[in-house]
């Protein structure tokens, strides 16, 4: 990908994947992230939490809106989405191809 597309934040996704949001909280009793997603995210899509500290890729396996569980969520939702590592409110999070 050349600088323009980078600079230009290119919706072809990169080394990482497409990035779907940042994270704005991180629970740690519970490993649940929460963000507003920016591209539409169902359960069992991979994805990748990339961050200064922070670069791990699992599966979705649990999605809740407003402490409902949900299959998928579209773009603007507010969502949280239990993780297996501690994250990082900034990191980001990265769609990866199946």
């Amino acid at each position: 990908m050349g600088w323009l597309s980078r600079w230009l934040g290119s919706d072809r996704g990169g080394e990482h994947g497409q990035e779907l949001g940042r994270v704005e909280d991180y629970f740690a009793k519970v490993g649940v992230i929460a963000l507003r997603l920016e591209k539409p995210l169902s359960v069992g899509d991979k994805v990748r939490v990339k961050g200064h500290t922070t670069d791990f890729s699992q599966p979705v396996k649990s999605m809740q809106i407003e402490h409902e569980s949900v299959d998928r969520a579209r773009r603007g939702a507010a969502v949280g989405i239990k993780v297996k590592k501690r994250c990082r409110r900034g990191d980001r999070l990265f769609r990866l191809p199946n």
